[in-house]
């Protein structure tokens, strides 16, 4: 069990240091993109390449339940024609802890050529990706927790935790009430305990 918790002490420091280190201002920035985005009416589309392909699914369906019209992307799919679903205006968040990923840096530039804004989220500050985006928000680590280092598991810890942050910012920004909430999310115990709530 050594090596367990060895991964959940580094893990707890690496994300402590990330959230010390978390950029304010670029996350009023990206809330104020995107929810100047929906006031003209366009949507938010959210891609990634691998493992940030299941934080970018996340995601979309948490910023859909908290009053935010998000949709998944396919990070690979969209030089092939699902680029079609992103209308000039539209912001799509780019998820990519090198932010040098080939395949996503194929269709980010597919969709800059569309004229779609880019919020990126990276571990790189320094990467094509953070460079080339309106936004950039740094999720990054130094130590994965493992002794590869190399499967992504802080990372990903650190980039959901971003993209919470900028959902709860969202949320407050248009004053969810819980009624709301459960017309989005009427299933399930959590439906069912708000629905109890309101009686």
């Amino acid at each position: 069990m050594n090596e367990v918790n060895k991964y959940f002490e580094v893990v707890s420091n690496e994300i402590n240091e990330f959230i010390m280190s978390v950029n304010y201002e670029a996350l009023k920035q990206a809330k104020d993109l995107i929810l100047d985005c929906e006031s003209n009416k366009g949507r938010i589309h959210i891609t990634g390449i691998g493992k940030p392909s299941y934080v970018a699914g996340y995601i979309a369906s948490l910023f859909s339940s908290t009053g935010i019209k998000a949709y998944t992307l396919h990070g690979t799919e969209a030089v092939h024609g699902s680029a079609g679903q992103v209308a000039e205006g539209d912001v799509v968040i780019a998820i990519s802890n090198s932010g040098e990923t080939i395949e996503l840096k194929a269709t980010v530039e597919t969709l800059i050529r569309n004229n779609a804004k880019i919020i990126s989220v990276t571990g790189n500050p320094n990467s094509w990706l953070a460079k080339t985006a309106q936004v950039s928000l740094i999720a990054g680590v130094k130590n994965e927790g493992d002794n590869l280092n190399k499967p992504p598991r802080a990372s990903i810890i650190a980039e959901i935790l971003i993209l919470q942050a900028l959902s709860v910012m969202l949320q407050e920004a248009k004053n969810l009430t819980p009624t709301q909430y459960v017309k989005w999310h009427p299933g399930g115990a959590l439906g069912a305990s708000i629905k109890k709530e309101d009686k």
